[in-house]
């Protein structure tokens, strides 16, 4: 059984990481030695390939603290691993020999041979936060705040009088802004129908104008043709006015 912690963990037991993970995501872990003495500590992961971890060993000196960057490697995020990996910090009280800088390739014997009952050790665990999770209360608080700022209108604001303005002064300058909008539409309408009215007047005028000309043609092509038809019986009638003339001359 191993013997209670003697370093002091921030954080102590959740070890977030906020996406997107399309990309490295450094999480950071600091190690605190608060004894009086110089502990050795090494840091260990259920999932070796995922992360890096910098420095994942070493000696903390007495009432030192070190800081440890997490590196979560990029992988596409699935919710069910939000809290499968973990992480384990180990720590032993480092032997006389270890405080020399000469004896410090002898770390990894020492942890080869280190008994049970002198380590020390504390768990974390992985918490995976997508940025869509922060947003939602994000937009649950903005909700709030725009549900309280509505506007009462009562009845006499809606037969001409004043408006009981329950809260927020910018709902009602949106209110007046859309009302206005409203009437331009409505007024942008009537223009198009009247448009539309005179357009449909000025076609059938056309029509009638066009129909016109044809009329009148007619009536001279009719009158031409009398006058060419009268022609030849005027001419018979002064041709015999002038026979007539000469033969009583003549027979006198």
């Amino acid at each position: 059984m191993s013997k209670q912690q003697i370093l002091l963990l921030d954080p102590a037991t959740d070890l977030k990481f906020k996406g997107p993970f399309t990309d490295v995501v450094t999480s950071t872990l600091r190690l605190r030695n608060p004894a009086d003495r110089t502990v050795c500590f090494k840091v260990k992961t259920t999932a070796p390939r995922r992360y890096c971890v910098r420095p994942n060993s070493g000696v903390i000196d007495a009432g030192d603290t070190i800081t440890i960057s997490v590196m979560l490697q990029p992988f596409e995020y699935d919710p069910s691993e939000k809290n499968k990996h973990k992480f384990m910090v180990q720590a032993i009280y480092a032997p006389q020999a270890i405080y020399a800088p000469e004896h410090s390739t002898d770390l990894e014997a020492m942890w080869k041979e280190a008994r049970p009952e002198d380590l020390m050790d504390s768990k974390l665990r992985c918490v995976f936060e997508m940025p869509c999770e922060n947003d939602k209360g994000h937009e649950l608080g903005v909700a709030s705040v725009l549900n309280s700022s509505r506007v009462d209108v009562g009845p006499a604001a809606r037969g001409g009088g004043g408006a009981t303005v329950a809260r927020g002064g910018a709902t009602v300058a949106e209110d007046t802004e859309m009302r206005k909008l409203l009437e331009d539409c409505k007024r942008l309408q009537a223009e198009m129908s009247r448009l539309n009215t005179e357009n449909t007047h000025l076609r059938d005028d056309g029509a009638v104008m066009m129909r016109k000309p044809a009329w009148s043609s007619a009536s001279s092509l009719i009158g031409r043709d009398a006058a060419v038809s009268s022609l030849p019986s005027l001419l018979v009638v002064v041709a015999a006015v002038f026979l007539g003339f000469f033969v009583g001359k003549f027979v006198l």
